[in-house]
């Protein structure tokens, strides 16, 4: 029988930010030339699955490769090799951005979606 202070904390709490972390580090890969390590925390494949695609897209970035650190932490660590004259930080930042943008179209969809359905109601 565990005691309660050796229960795990309520899954929620493990993609919660507490104070001084951050959510992503960016470090330089240190044995591959325009690439970068991008550690994203309190995330899991979800996310990852989805810059993949987005990065995938871009033919300026030759690699994308992952891992997650420990299957228990919720943190993932993105490899990005890009050509030599597009910086990995701008690949990924134009990834993310794309990713809000079309995000965004959905949301704004899914509303006008679902005003038309109400106004056909009334």
């Amino acid at each position: 029988m565990t005691s309660p202070d050796e229960r795990p904390p309520p899954t929620f709490q493990s993609f919660l930010l507490f104070k001084g972390e951050k959510k992503i580090t960016i470090n330089k890969d240190t044995k591959v030339s325009s690439a970068c390590l991008f550690t994203i925390n309190k995330e899991d494949h979800t996310l990852r699955n989805i810059i993949k695609s987005q990065l995938l897209k871009d033919p300026e970035v030759l690699l994308d490769g992952y891992k997650v650190s420990n299957p228990l932490e919720h943190k993932i660590i993105i490899c990005v090799q890009t050509t030599p004259d597009y910086r990995p930080q701008e690949a990924f930042t134009n990834a993310i951005t794309d990713l809000i943008s079309k995000l965004s179209l959905l949301e704004e969809r899914f509303w006008v979606a679902i005003k038309d359905k109400q106004e056909g109601i009334e």
